[in-house]
C-alpha cells in the first residue's frame, strides 16, 4: 500500500474545561486531528501513534483500516488539561500532566510514504536524529509547536529552538502560527517572518492566524481568509489546516488551490467540535458557498 502522508506523534487524553466551567474528557493531539482532515481531503493516510499500551483503547478513536495504524509504545500517554477563558477559545491555559516518551527512528514503520509529518505537541517528542532519519526516507514536514513548547513541571512555556538553523533545511513543509513565527525569528510581521524562515532553509511555510492562512514558498505570498461562522470547534485549528494543505499538495494541487481548500476545510471544521468528520464533497460545497 502506498500512502500520501504519515502523521507521527503523541495522541493525548484531554481534560477540557470551558469558560463556563463545564468539563469534558476527550481524545486529542495533532495526529488525531490531522488524520481525519487529510482523509477528508482524499489523501491515503498512515498514523504512527505514541501512547502507552495501557491506553490502547485510544486506537479505537481512529476509524481507519488497521493496517494504516501503528502504536508506538510509551511508558506514559500524554495528558493535557486545557482551561478556556473565552467562548471563542482563543484565550486558554494549557497544562501537561504527563508526557509520552521521545519517538525514535527505529519505531517508525517501514511504510511506503511520500511525506512524513511530525505532528508534535511538546519539545522532546521528536529527537533531532528522527528528523534526519526520516529525511533519508522521503519528504519531511513539521508543526513547529513540537520544537518550541516545553513542559516545565506541568506549565507550557515557549522557547526558541536552539537547533533551528541546522534542521529547518530538512523540512519540505513547515507550519507555525503567528506567535511561534515571532519566537523563531524575532519578527512580528508574518510575511517578514516567513521570509526569514525561507532564508534559513524552510522551503514552504504556512503561518496560521485567526483571520487568514498565509503560505510563502520563497517567491510568492499566498493568503486565504478564515470564514468560520462560529468557533465551537476551535481546538485542532492549526492541525486541520496543515493536514488538509499537505494532503492536497501531495495529491498535486498548486499552492493557491491547496491553501483555499485547507482554509475552507478548517473554517467548516471550526463550526463543529472534534476532528473533521465530513467529506471532500462537503468541503467543495463550502468552497462554492463561501469562497466563490
Amino acid at each position: 500500500m502506498k500512502y500520501d502522508v504519515m502523521f507521527i506523534g503523541p495522541v493525548t487524553r484531554d481534560h477540557n474545561i470551558d469558560y463556563q466551567g463545564d468539563e469534558v474528557h476527550d481524545i486529542g493531539g495533532a495526529v488525531y486531528f490531522c488524520a481525519y482532515a487529510a482523509r477528508a481531503a482524499q489523501a491515503n493516510v498512515f498514523s504512527s501513534i505514541k501512547i502507552s499500551p495501557q491506553d490502547a483503547d485510544i486506537m479505537d478513536a481512529f476509524d481507519f483500516p488497521k493496517e494504516s495504524l501503528a502504536l508506538l509504545p510509551s511508558e506514559k500517554t500524554t495528558l493535557m488539561r486545557n482551561t478556556y477563558f473565552t467562548a471563542d477559545r482563543e484565550r486558554r491555559k494549557a497544562e501537561c500532566l504527563a508526557q509520552s516518551d521521545p519517538i525514535t527512528i527505529g519505531e517508525i514503520p517501514q511504510a511506503d510514504c511520500k511525506l512524513y509529518h511530525l505532528a508534535g505537541l511538546l519539545y522532546g517528542d521528536f529527537p533531532n536524529e528522527l528528523i534526519s532519519g526520516l529525511k533519508e526516507r522521503g519528504m519531511v514536514s513539521a508543526d513547529i509547536q513540537g520544537f518550541l513548547r516545553h513542559n516545565e513541571n506541568g506549565s507550557m512555556n515557549f522557547h526558541d529552538w536552539a537547533d533551528k538553523r541546522e534542521y529547518l533545511p530538512m523540512f519540505d513543509f513547515l507550519k507555525t502560527d503567528a506567535a511561534e513565527a515571532e519566537i523563531l525569528t524575532g519578527l512580528s510581521d508574518r510575511r517578514e517572518a516567513a521570509k526569514q524562515l525561507y532564508e534559513w532553509g524552510s522551503r514552504e511555510t504556512l503561518i496560521s492566524h485567526n483571520t487568514e492562512m498565509l503560505v510563502y514558498d520563497g517567491k510568492e505570498f499566498y493568503t486565504c481568509p478564515v470564514k468560520a461562522r462560529n468557533l465551537s470547534g476551535r481546538t485542532g485549528r492549526g492541525d486541520t489546516t496543515f493536514a488538509g494543505y499537505l494532503a492536497r499538495r501531495m495529491l498535486g494541487d498548486d499552492i493557491p488551490t491547496a491553501l483555499e481548500y485547507a482554509t475552507a476545510l478548517v473554517s467548516f471544521k471550526m463550526e463543529h467540535p472534534g476532528p473533521f468528520m465530513g467529506t471532500d464533497a462537503d468541503i467543495r460545497a463550502y468552497i462554492n458557498e463561501f469562497y466563490r
